[in-house]
């Protein structure tokens, strides 16, 4: 919203307007009138508002309506609003106007210089609201600017295999311990070698066979 954002008078009754003019006139800010509740919700609409000092009871319009539809929507929602009313005390009013937000209810005629003291108040505190927040704004821009981009995450690593693992090797079972063998028979002895027997040949002719 800029600095030099008005204070919207709303009043149905142009010697009131005139009235409330003449008392902020001195705190030196932009000045705007409307006579209706739409003729105030478009020029708030139009983002040129600081202030706004509405008469509870216009005709033709629910007492809050103009605050409830301002307290629904993002950018007219902080706006403060200061509420005038002719009547005498209102407790409904009261903690209707004050649940809905409204700054503070001023009651008809206005003491000029207590009217112009909230009114400076209010339209200060809330353009400093302003200022801070668009500080804020701007930081966070020049840091998303500045900021590097972190690298991209490394995929994670790839789970590990469910199956169990391998059994490890039976022990082999010890060879059978070798059963004594029986001593081998000793060796047969062999058979002496006797000279072969000559036994003597029979006489085949006379000349062989000896003389008796």
């Amino acid at each position: 919203m800029p600095t030099d954002a008005e204070i919207l008078i709303v009043d149905e009754h142009e010697d009131t307007l005139y009235a409330l003019e003449s008392a902020l006139a001195p705190l030196g800010r932009r000045l705007g009138r409307a006579t209706s509740g739409d003729q105030a919700l478009k020029r708030v609409l139009r983002g040129q508002v600081g202030l706004l000092l509405l008469d509870a009871h216009l005709p033709g319009d629910d007492d809050l309506g103009v605050v409830r539809c301002l307290r629904r929507l993002e950018q007219t929602q902080h706006i403060p609003v200061v509420l005038l009313t002719g009547f005498g005390p209102d407790r409904e009013l009261t903690a209707a106007a004050f649940g809905l937000g409204v700054a503070d209810l001023v009651r008809k005629p206005v003491d000029p210089w207590a009217l112009r003291t909230k009114v400076r108040y209010l339209y200060d505190a809330h353009q400093r609201h302003l200022a801070q927040r668009d500080e804020i704004r701007d930081l966070r821009a020049r840091l998303t600017a500045t900021t590097p981009t972190p690298p991209a995450p490394a995929p994670p690593p790839a789970p590990a295999s469910t199956a169990p693992p391998p059994s490890p090797p039976r022990p082999s079972a010890p060879p059978p311990p070798s059963s004594p063998s029986a001593p081998s028979p000793p060796p047969a002895p062999t058979a002496a070698r006797l000279p072969a027997q000559r036994h003597p040949r029979a006489p085949t002719t006379a000349r062989d066979v000896p003389r008796t």
